[in-house]
């Protein structure tokens, strides 16, 4: 991690200037044969100069990242250590596994050295007003040691590992989601020569990471699925994780799964209330439709996907609400026409509120026509109608105006001044994932008109890709 290099020296007030690195490593080697007496050096822009020798490198050889560094220090009694380090946190050094304060090797035991930030502390006059007032209070004196040490792989950010390794110029990906240990990246074309040093990278200096995958393929929107290659690490796919105080567990490689909706589940979630009744057609692995058992709804979910259904069912037990969850595992057109239209004509009458949770954005707008004359052959006394929360993505240069549009096509019913648009997020350069929120109209549900007297027949379901390429997930 850290090894001094046994040598610290004072600083005496010149107007001489060190101009290189290597003539202050010069000098310093000459200190070990007497003083020096004219060492103010000037710091270099970077506190770590990418060794040029790991330009390119495609296999990871650690020891090639080590470099010797030089940073000034203060020398600090002992007794007030703990009370400068605290004044000082806005300057001293701040870098992985690198300790801020060292032992005094060549003066008393009763000193230590507080080593500082270089890019911040270039000489006495670099401290602020209140960080002088407080060394002047604790009998500091501002006079710079200048502390050599040798920085190694350890110590660098997985940003600069990559920085020295990638070609110039290029972009370096340093960022991923996190599903439980698995660290899931989307690298560009220019990347895939370096994907597995990035993954050991990536492995490497994130605490908990084991496994490091690369989405090789776009998202298939029949399973939500996709390919995916483990880049480092060990191949188990199966996760677990927390969310707003819901586990789940799944298999990461079969299902879909994305941290960054978090939020949006919450949302979704806050608007359900004990007793009501929660329609999930897109059910996943249940990140709507637990939480939203847990506040006593009742929950009708589903889920094309076999895996997605296991796993669902598996979530259901673990997070102890299977009696409030009933699962099915349709295509959705047939789990709205066939479990929730069986059970809205007596909802309908009731008081409980009902939601409908559609959250396949690639696609859920276009099963919106499945609610087009689904109570066509009864028409019972209505006290509330269902709260339709529907996902979609959008291109467009109004994307509320877009998604609203679209939605009323597929009903074949005006939403314009009857519904509210929330953004989720955005996807990708100029593509958002929005939410229309709507009541779903009388006109629709009760519709007799001759077009739409029978439904038509469900098709085999169709593997259709839906365009991610700067994220990965819907």
């Amino acid at each position: 991690m850290l090894r001094v290099l046994s040598r610290v020296f004072p600083s005496v007030q010149t107007h001489r200037k060190i101009k290189s690195a290597a003539v202050l490593r010069s000098l310093c080697s000459a200190a070990s044969q007497g003083p020096v007496f004219a060492v103010n050096p000037i710091m270099e822009p970077k506190l770590y100069q990418l060794p040029p020798e790991v330009r390119g490198m495609t296999s990871l050889d650690k020891e090639a990242f080590k470099q010797t560094i030089t940073v000034p220090a203060l020398r600090v009694p002992t007794g007030v250590l703990n009370k400068v380090v605290k004044s000082l946190r806005k300057s001293t050094i701040q870098r992985p596994g690198l300790p801020r304060v060292v032992q005094d090797k060549e003066e008393s035991s009763d000193f230590r050295l507080v080593l500082l930030d270089p890019h911040r502390v270039s000489s006495p006059s670099s401290f602020s007003e209140a960080e002088a007032e407080a060394l002047r209070s604790f009998s500091v004196t501002q006079e710079l040691h200048y502390y050599e040490l040798q920085l190694t792989y350890d110590n660098l950010k997985s940003e600069e590992v990559l920085e020295a390794v990638l070609p110039q110029g290029q972009d370096v990906t340093s960022g991923f989601s996190r599903v439980g240990h698995i660290a899931h990246m989307n690298l560009r074309d220019h990347q895939l020569p370096y994907k597995n040093l990035i993954g050991q990278v990536i492995m490497d200096k994130n605490r908990g990471i084991t496994c490091v995958v690369n989405k090789t393929s776009i998202i298939d929107s029949t399973y939500r699925n996709f390919k995916m290659e483990v880049l480092a690490g060990e191949e188990n796919m199966v996760a677990k994780v927390k969310e707003n105080g819901v586990t789940y567990e799944f298999d990461f490689s079969c299902v879909y799964w994305n941290p960054r909706l978090s939020t949006e589940h919450q949302r979704v979630v806050q608007l359900v209330k004990r007793g009501d009744i929660v329609f999930d057609v897109f059910a996943g692995v249940g990140p709507f439709a637990i939480p939203a058992a847990r506040t006593g709804a009742n929950v009708l979910a589903n889920d094309l996907n076999p895996e997605s259904y296991r796993w669902l069912q598996h979530n259901c037990k673990l997070n102890k609400v299977e009696s409030r969850v009933r699962t099915f595992n349709l295509d959705g057109r047939a789990f709205i026409r066939g479990p929730m239209k069986d059970e809205l004509p007596a909802l309908l009458k009731g008081k409980a509120g009902v939601h409908v949770v559609m959250n396949l954005p690639a696609m859920a707008l276009e099963f919106l026509d499945a609610f087009r004359g689904l109570l066509k052959q009864e028409r019972p006394c209505v006290e509330n109608l269902p709260t339709v929360h529907c996902y979609s993505f959008s291109k467009a240069d109004n994307p509320d105006t877009d998604v609203v549009q679209r939605a009323s096509h597929s009903l074949g019913f005006p939403l314009e001044k009857q519904c509210s648009v929330h953004f989720v997020r955005n996807v990708a350069p100029n593509k958002d994932m929005m939410c229309v929120t709507f009541t779903l109209p009388e006109e629709v549900l009760f519709r007799c008109d001759p077009e739409h007297t029978e439904p038509p027949e469900e098709p085999a379901p169709k593997r259709q890709k839906c365009e991610e390429t700067a994220d990965t997930s819907s």
